[in-house]
């Protein structure tokens, strides 16, 4: 019976805040341009209920096309119906959905599990209300990004098109990089998940979190009891690291496989070279493009991080200064593309083709029909173990001669880390070499454009069971400064299939390919060199892989008795792809 009078009461606080935020609406509204219904409550098809914006504009006799936001950020309600007027403004009803738990919506807040079928049922609705015509568009960045994706797992006939800025994958990019958990989304879970709307306060605590982190590394302890550490429990982070294969629980989340095919509406995305969550964005385009390759998808890329492609670039990103053609009016861009699709207006200007990048160094866009045919050619490059100055050779002569570069992983040593492949700063003076192995090209005879994202197989053989590797690619410029072009990092037990671990055989030499690395278009000059990292992934900033072969959270520094030795042979490569 307890239970029964607990929901009845909170559908009364619910109906309650409903009535009041109305009359509350109802009173401020007469003083404005806009029709603004703030408390809507809409029902899925499960009995859940979502909490969602309307906003319209006055005087407006007819139907019109509705722009739909679904997030899970409870923001400041002035900064959201800011962004709903200006949908009203350009002749569309604005439209703000929050996810399940959110806002004025009962039941607790599982980010990514429901947010697709949700989505699909506030579309639904919106559908059927008379200041609809018929067609609806979807937009925003990172989850929200994830959630117009989410929503054409299964389409909606409503839903018409959708602009996602740096779209999220859950179990892609972010809990795990190439299967590998790391610790950004740790505390975003608190931030998302304590409350209604934002916990700022547990969210914004860097130091808390830091110290948590740093104490779990010298300890030793298992990643899993991360939470232990902290004090507090993360039901998220617990129910994440139970999923390291991209498995099932991933996979429903948003479309996969030959659900692309179904995909049929044109896609405007956002994303940038620097932006954390990249291989999530992208690989949404990747898979419409190889499962429905008719299908109009079209990015805009440049020298951009996470935050700067959602706003249109930043003058300095991780201390280099951006190519001034390359800061664009995303806003503009975004309401000209609706305007297209929606009101058959004018395709925007800067979509010469469908892919549309900016070419760092040359201040200069370019376009592509596809990712793949933004390059023409590529340099395959060997790691060698032959020296070259301080470092070892990177050449296009595969070695006639088979050899390795021995190593070394003490993983119970925390004085050293290993694996420096953050890009920040982009541009730095020196790198660290004290440990792993470092690869240099002879200087360019002329000026290459490298046009994608670089590729490779690594041949190794080890004494454990796994491992987690990191290559960073980098450009030495000729003043001797290193460029971070891009990089990999992943887990070697699940390089062939990211949805089922395979465990290498100690002391053979195996395979490892590599290939969701961050793309970028960079213009090399002469006398540049090309310089590639290859390390084992060991800091304080992702799960340890001690290379047992258990469950990778599970481990502790009690697996650490044995150092990992390694083999890195040397007819192993990357493919640099380049557009001559």
């Amino acid at each position: 019976m307890k239970p029964i009078l607990s929901f009845i009461f909170l559908i009364f606080i619910v109906l309650k805040t409903f009535s009041q935020e109305t009359s509350i609406t109802t009173s401020e509204d007469l003083k404005s341009a806009y029709a603004i219904q703030d408390s809507v409550m809409i029902e899925t098809r499960d009995g859940a209920f979502i909490s969602a914006i309307v906003v319209r504009k006055k005087g407006v006799s007819g139907p019109e096309p509705v722009l739909l936001q679904y997030t899970i950020y409870v923001r400041d309600k002035g900064r959201d119906l800011k962004s709903l007027k200006e949908a009203a403004d350009h002749g569309y009803v604005g439209v703000m959905a929050y996810s399940r738990g959110k806002r004025f919506s009962p039941g607790e807040i599982f980010p990514y599990e429901n947010d697709g079928s949700d989505a699909y049922d506030v579309i639904d609705w919106i559908s059927k209300q008379e200041w609809c015509n018929g067609s609806v568009g979807m937009y925003g960045g990172s989850y929200n990004g994830f959630t117009q994706w989410a929503a054409c797992k299964k389409m909606h006939p409503a839903l018409k098109t959708i602009v996602p800025y740096v779209a999220n994958r859950p179990g892609m990019g972010l809990p795990m990089e190439n299967n590998v958990f790391v610790n950004p989304n740790y505390e975003w879970s608190f931030y998302v998940g304590n409350n209604k709307s934002l916990d700022t306060v547990t969210g914004n605590d860097r130091p808390r979190f830091r110290k948590m982190m740093f104490k779990w590394w010298e300890t030793g302890v298992a990643y899993k009891k991360m939470d232990s550490i902290d004090g507090s429990p993360n039901r998220l982070f617990q129910r994440w690291i139970k999923h390291p294969s991209f498995d099932e629980y991933w996979q429903k989340m948003a479309p996969y496989g030959k659900q692309f095919e179904q995909i049929n509406i044109p896609v405007l995305a956002f994303d940038g070279y620097y932006n954390d969550s990249q291989n999530s964005s992208l690989y949404y385009v990747r898979e419409l493009q190889k499962y429905n390759p008719q299908n109009p998808v079209y990015v805009i890329i440049g020298p951009y991080g996470h935050f700067g492609a959602q706003v249109g670039g930043e003058t300095d990103l991780y201390d280099y200064k951006v190519d001034a053609t390359a800061l664009i009016n995303i806003k503009n861009i975004t309401y000209q593309w609706f305007d297209y699709i929606l009101k058959n207006g004018t395709k925007p200007e800067l979509l010469k083709d469908k892919i549309n990048y900016e070419v760092m160094g040359a201040n200069e866009w370019r376009s592509a029909p596809s990712l793949d045919k933004m390059s023409n050619s590529f340099l395959k490059m060997y790691l060698t173990a032959n020296k070259s100055g301080k470092f070892y050779a990177l050449t296009d002569k595969k070695p006639i001669q088979k050899k390795y570069l021995y190593q070394e992983v003490d993983f119970a040593d925390r004085q050293i880390q290993n694996n420096d492949y953050y890009p920040d700063p982009i541009i730095r003076k020196e790198i660290d070499t004290s440990n792993g192995f470092v690869f240099i090209s002879d200087p360019l005879e002329e000026p290459i454009l490298i046009n994608g994202s670089f590729v490779g197989e690594i041949k190794a053989s080890i004494n454990k069971n796994d491992m987690d590797i990191g290559v960073t690619l980098y450009e030495v410029m000729p003043n001797g400064e290193y460029f971070h072009l891009s990089y990999f990092l992943g887990r070697a037990s699940y390089a062939k299939d990211i949805t089922k671990r395979n465990l290498l055989k100690p002391n053979k030499i195996v395979t490892i390919p590599f290939s969701n690395t961050h793309l970028v278009s960079k213009q090399l000059n002469k006398g540049s060199r090309l310089l590639v990292v290859l390390n084992v992934n060991k800091n304080p900033f992702s799960e340890l892989n001690y290379g047992t072969g258990k469950v990778v959270t599970e481990e502790t520094i009690k697996d650490a008795k044995e150092s990992l030795k390694i083999k890195w042979y040397n007819n192993s490569f990357v493919k640099i792809p380049i557009l001559k």
